[in-house]
Order: structure tokens, then sequence, then C-alpha cells
């Protein structure tokens, strides 16, 4: 395990305890009627989360939603509201009574809390003229207060877009000197030290001024802003707003926006640092595999649009995570129903792959939440044109989908890459009927020999005759007793099958080496 990753899950459980015992913390949000969303809730689990989905999904929507939550605590701070952050066009339609419009509808932004460890609601409801405030029958109820920062891509255009600010230099201006303490978030994020850092401020127009030098170059550079890359400009400018933030909300609009990935790692580790620290909620967008990889599972929300809604899904596995936002668009992805299939699988691919070059980056195995989700995958790597670099292996008791899966595919315009493992009973089964039928090929596999291990399954059996559980709990008992016995574990046992069988040149697995294979070489080919 690298250093980095123990550092993240060190910080994960550190947050995970913390969340119990904060004072103010926004539980859930609820939109509907709002851009496209008719009915959307999107709970808060975990003290940092990440918003990911498709462009047009709606990530944005919830983001500056989320800044209408609360009362900015400083009289002096900007103010968040339905009002502001989601305009209309309206025109005069009496001078351009022809002119387009938006149409505007009734929409619910509604909020759930923990406020000075009090549970409170609020709702923010517009009507066709206005939005009004109100906290579900409560009397006299206030919306809470708290500080709330907001930075989107907009908040952070290059300075060259913004021409006025370059009459500062021919103006009268502030000049106020940023702390250490206030850029310890940047410094350790980017990879060289500034001596003195700046703010000049007209009015509500800003430009940031450093000078830094390294240790080996004596003379000092001096510059504004303007000769700042991106990714500085935005790590500098996030560390000056939100280093000594207490308590607060803060939201941040795709903040991978101009970052290498390993800075985008360093970012999400000291934004989690600082949520510990000064007990922050924070709330991201992105469309990074490398951020999402810096949360846990539960702090990720995935977002995506049907024809008339936004549906938030569960949180992905690896293996469909990676094929929609994964790195390299030349991975081939495995899907499987639960660990015993996909090392059952890897166990097949441990004798074909060094048949068809294989490589281990060619192919990426994986499982997720059970036949169950199989088809709401399919729907969604088909919107990502991603059917092609996916194969859906079911276990044998899943045949009854493959005509729901294979008209799904037809009716997006792709075809559904599917593998049914043997038999028509769970895996467990399956294994332990091959484990009975072939003893003399398995015992010393597993350490003793062929009597042996006949006497084994014969005991086991007679042991769980009584029980009165489920036949597919029985079954993995009997082979969790067995695997145990022979000290082994269930899914060593079935890699070890996979790899067997798929060798014969004959039997069930074979069939389903030739059918991997076969989809391999399609994908391989481009077919």
């Amino acid at each position: 395990m690298s250093a980095l990753l123990k550092n993240f899950e060190q910080i994960w459980a550190q947050l995970r305890s913390q969340r119990t015992s904060r004072a103010n913390h926004l539980e859930d949000i609820t939109l509907k009627g709002l851009r496209g969303i008719r009915d959307l809730r999107v709970p808060f689990s975990f003290p940092v989360t990440v918003l990911a989905g498709a462009n047009g999904c709606g990530k944005s929507t919830v983001l500056f939603a989320l800044a209408c939550a609360y009362e900015q605590r400083e009289a002096h701070a900007r103010r968040f509201s339905p009002t502001a952050l989601f305009p209309d066009f309206r025109p005069s339609r009496s001078t351009r009574p022809n002119q387009p419009g938006d149409e505007r509808h009734a929409a619910e932004v509604a909020f759930s809390y923990v406020h000075e460890n009090q549970p409170l609601r609020l709702r923010w409801g517009r009507t066709k003229d206005k939005w009004n405030r109100s906290f579900f029958g409560m009397k006299r109820g206030q919306q809470p207060n708290r500080e709330v920062y907001l930075r989107t891509l907009a908040s952070l255009s290059n300075p060259s877009e913004l021409r006025s600010v370059l009459q500062l230099a021919q103006r009268k201006f502030e000049v106020e000197e940023i702390d250490a303490s206030n850029i310890a978030f940047a410094q350790r994020i980017l990879s060289f030290r500034y001596s003195r850092l700046s703010l000049m401020t007209q009015k509500l127009k800003s430009v940031l001024f450093a000078e830094r030098g390294e240790e080996e170059v004596p003379i000092q550079a001096k510059y504004s802003e303007f000769h700042m890359s991106a990714g500085e400009r935005a790590v500098l400018r996030l560390s000056i707003s939100i280093s000594k933030m207490q308590d607060a909300l803060v939201l941040i609009d795709e903040v991978e926006a101009s970052l290498h990935p390993y800075i985008q790692q360093l970012l999400m580790l000291e934004l989690q640092r600082l949520a510990l620290r000064n007990k922050l909620q924070i709330v991201v967008t992105t469309h990074s595999p490398v951020i999402l990889e810096t949360v846990p599972p539960e702090a990720r929300v995935f977002l995506e649009r049907s024809s008339d809604n936004v549906v938030r899904k569960e949180a992905y596995r690896d293996v469909i995570q990676k094929a929609l936002y994964g790195r390299s668009q030349n991975t081939l992805s495995l899907l499987c129903e639960d660990e015993e299939a996909e090392m059952l699988v890897r166990g097949i691919l441990d004798d074909l792959g060094p048949r068809i070059d294989w490589h281990q980056s060619d192919i990426e195995v994986g499982r997720d939440t059970g036949k169950e989700q199989f088809v709401a995958h399919l729907e969604t790597l088909g919107r990502f044109r991603k059917l092609h670099d996916v194969v859906f292996v079911l276990d044998g008791d899943g045949r009854h989908l493959e005509a729901q899966l294979e008209a799904r595919a037809t009716k997006m315009g792709q075809n559904c890459r599917l593998v049914f493992l043997p038999g028509s009973e769970p895996p467990e089964q399956w294994l332990w009927t091959l484990l009975s039928k072939q003893a003399e090929k398995y015992g010393p596999e597993l350490g003793l020999t062929a009597d042996a291990l006949r006497q084994k399954l014969v005991d086991f059996n007679n042991l769980y005759a009584s029980a009165a559980d489920k036949p597919t709990a029985i079954a993995k008992n009997k082979l969790s007793s067995l695997a145990l016995d022979c000290s082994r574990s269930v899914p060593e046992m079935f890699r070890l099958a996979g790899r067997i069988e798929a060798s014969q040149g004959k039997g069930d697995i074979y069939d389903v080496m030739n059918r991997l294979q076969e989809y391999i070489n399609a994908w391989r080919s481009g077919a």
C-alpha cells in the first residue's frame, strides 16, 4: 500500500469518527422542478462529498442549490439565493411581445440539517413570481447561519479575460499582505515556496502578486497572477479563501480544473485534512477518476439524467467506475456479480492469458452489486457508448435476464456482450458438485487424497443436511467450511477451478473460456 493511500485511509477513518459529533451538518438536499430535475434527493453521509456524472446531469445545479442552504454569518459576505443563482430571461412582453424567454415553473429546493445539534428543515419554493422560504410548519423558523464559500470556473477566469483589472495599476488600490498561514494549504500542494504574497484590491476587483525564489536561485522572481499557470492560481486563490474558515460549507465546481493528476490527489488530501481540522463540510463536482478515488465509496454521488429527471445512482465499484471514468480508452472490462464469479473468471484467464498474449493492463476484471443492477449498468454504459468495452458475466441462475439485457442494448443501437457461468444454480453449488464428481483431480490440488476429499464432502453434506436455511445459503456455508478445513479461501477455490477446468479442452468452463476469447478478439479488432 502506498504512503499516499495510507494517508487517505487514515483521514477517512478520522472524518467518519468526527461526523457524528459535529454540531452543524447539512444532511441532504431535495430538488423538484428545477433545470429538468423532477425529483432528486442527495444525501451527505461523509463530510467531503464528490458529485460525478456526465455533462448536463445536474452536478452544478445541485452545487448552486446547496449555496442557498444558509444565511452568511458575516454581514459583508456574498448572499446566495435561488433568485440570484437560478435567474430567468424574462423579456418585456409590452415592448417585445414575440421575444423568446424562459418558461417559469413551480420549483422547490429543500434542506435537512443538524444545526447547533438540533434537527432543522428549510424549503425554498418558487411560484410563477418569486422564491420564498418556509420551514415545514415550524413557527418562527429561521434560516441557519453558516459561512458559505462557492467557487466556480467563472469565478476563477483567466485574468487576461478581465481587462478592466489592468486599470488597477493606474488607480488607487489597497494592498493586503497574505499571512503565511493563509497559504499553508497551498504550500503543501505546490512544488515551490513563496517569500511574499499580496493582494491588490480596488472595489470588487483584485490581483494576486507573488514573490518566490528557489534555494538554487538567489534572485527572487516577482510576478502577478497574469503570469501564473492556471493550476498555481487556482490553488493559491482557494488556499487564501478557505484556509482560515471554520465550521463552514465549501462548494467547488470542477475541482480538478487545470491540475495535474498527482496535484489533484494532494489537493483532495489537504481538503479532507482541512475539513477535519476546521470542521468544514465540503462538496465538489468532478469528471476526474483521480478525484473519485480520493474519497471513500460513501462519499461518491453519481448523477444520471433520464428523459424527465435526474437520478442518484449507488456508488459504483471499481469495474463500472473505471469503465465510465477510466484513465485508459483501451481497456476491456469484465463485470461479474460477486467475488466468487470474479475469481472463477480470473482462473480462466490464468490459462487463457498466455495463449492470447493477454496483459493485465488490457482487461479489467471486477464485480458489482449483483445481477439485479446489471440492467441499470447496461443503460448507463450505453449512454456513454461504452457497451463495446464491457462484457457482462452472469452466474448460471441469471439467464432470465438475457432477453431484457439484449433488448435494452439493441434499443440503444449497440451490442450486449454476455457470458453465463455454468449451471442453473448458484456458483457455490456448481463448484460443490464439480468437486464431488472430480475428487481425483481436485484432491491433490487441495493437499488431500481423492478419498479424503470425498469423505470431507460427505461429512459436510451430513452436517448441513438438517439445516433450515435457504439452499443458496447452505451451499455457501458448506463450501466455506470445506475451504477453511483445507486452509483455503472460497475465492481461491473458485480461481483454482477456473484455471483447471479451462485447461481441460472440454466441458462447461472450456465453453465459457471460448466465449471470452471470442469477445476479447472482437474487442481487439474493433468489431
